[in-house]
């Protein structure tokens, strides 16, 4: 009775910690990660803070715009030769800007340009985002997956060990034949381990790019096919016009035109209006009224030649903005073409990998007969075994290299986060 519960005991724990580990370990979708990263991603959320902050920036130089109205209130007591006087006063006052050679205007359209380029900022940011995000995605599924991998070349090494014991034991094969197998088999069990310590560094990755605060252990669910894959090739001058750097770039050098014509302003007198009225008295509530009203200008006549300084740098700013804009252009013209042949040619290498597995998988049976019969020597059948287990682990690299290859498809054309595939 006592062995019967022992039993059971066991069973029963065996399926605890079976039960533990499937709900510790998180299902994810590739649309799950990207969902999580939208709005979880620190990269994400303070470039989406910096649009704010200059929007903000873009509200305070518009405020000059406007009229600019104080409120004042003051109370005071001054002794002198002996006698005592209070002063009470509060009052209104307004000051208008009337010219200033269209600077603010001028720096208000900059700022609306500078929003732009922090707009195109986020986007790059986000495109970014994504092929980290989709690399971790891909990294993890190829480590998990290699895991099966990994043991079935242990089981291979193993058997070959077996059958090389045999034979060394009764003397038709020699001492090296039986170390080299041992070897092997010494390599594939680091393998295997290797691949099951890379699985949490992995799984980190992933936490990272997601926004995460805690770590917890997760699998991802996906395959290996390519869905944006692109037969024809596209026009590149086209996809190239939605290039967030691109844009950035021109957003960047059409603010500097405009700090060129901010930067001509400060040659034209500055025209302002103001306006006040006022109560005063010696006592509490104040009883004399006052008003003022009146016009001010101020003109430059010389201050050293700091503002013929300030248009030749603002001129230097927009001419170095452009060679920047065309240098984005034509980098991510390469990047484009670049990144479509490397997609093209590792999705077609996907399927010469196959057909090499196909190929020394059928090889490995007839020479492994071949073996276990004498047929062939040991030299020969150890070639076409490593051979086996090279094709094993080049075909998962080549199904996972044409989804990184997508991705960075995909980071080339600029897409964001946002794109689900």
């Amino acid at each position: 009775m006592m062995k019967k519960n022992r039993i059971v005991f066991i069973i029963y724990l065996f399926f605890c910690l079976f039960v533990s580990r499937v709900f510790a370990e998180e299902t994810l979708t590739w649309g799950d990660c990207l969902a999580e990263a939208r709005k979880n991603n620190p990269d994400l959320i303070a470039a989406q803070e910096t649009i704010k902050q200059i929007q903000a920036d873009k509200t305070i130089t518009a405020s000059g715009l406007y009229p600019q109205i104080d409120a004042s209130m003051s109370g005071s007591t001054a002794k002198t030769s002996g006698s005592t006087a209070d002063t009470y006063s509060y009052g209104v006052s307004a000051s208008q800007l009337v010219f200033d050679g269209l600077k603010t205007i001028n720096d208000v359209k900059g700022a609306k340009e500078n929003i732009k380029a922090s707009q195109q900022a986020y986007r790059f940011t986000s495109s970014n985002t994504r092929l980290s995000l989709r690399t971790a995605f891909v990294n993890l599924l190829k480590a998990q997956d290699f895991i099966d991998v990994a043991e079935d070349i242990v089981k291979i090494r193993r058997d070959s060990l077996i059958l090389i014991s045999l034979r060394y034991q009764s003397g038709l094969e020699h001492k090296g034949a039986l170390m080299t197998a041992e070897a092997n088999l010494a390599d594939a069990n680091f393998e295997l381990s290797q691949a099951r310590r890379d699985i949490e560094l992995y799984q980190r990755q992933l936490t990272k790019e997601m926004g995460r605060k805690e770590f917890k252990p997760m699998v991802v669910r996906g395959d290996y096919v390519v869905s944006d894959q692109v037969k024809v090739k596209p026009d590149f001058d086209e996809i190239v016009k939605n290039n967030p750097s691109l844009l950035e770039a021109t957003a960047k050098k059409n603010f500097a035109s405009f700090n060129i014509k901010s930067a001509y302003a400060d040659f034209f007198p500055q025209l302002s209006a103001s306006a006040g009225a006022d109560k005063t008295s010696a006592h509490w509530p104040p009883e004399n009224n006052g008003w003022n009203m009146g016009l001010a200008m101020t003109m430059p006549i010389f201050e050293g030649g700091a503002r013929v300084a300030e248009v030749k740098k603002a001129k230097s700013a927009y001419n170095e903005a452009e060679a920047s804009e065309r240098s984005i252009k034509d980098a991510a013209l390469v990047a484009l073409e670049s990144t479509w042949v490397s997609l093209q040619d590792t999705i077609e290498l996907v399927d010469v990998r196959l057909k090499s597995l196909d190929a020394t998988q059928e090889r490995a049976k007839i020479a492994e007969a071949q073996y276990s019969t004498g047929f062939i020597t040991f030299d020969n059948w150890i070639i076409i075994q490593n051979d086996l287990v090279v094709a094993k682990k080049t075909y998962l690299n080549a199904k996972a290299n044409a989804l990184l290859a997508e991705a960075n498809w995909i980071q080339a054309k600029g897409e964001t986060i946002e794109y689900v595939q």
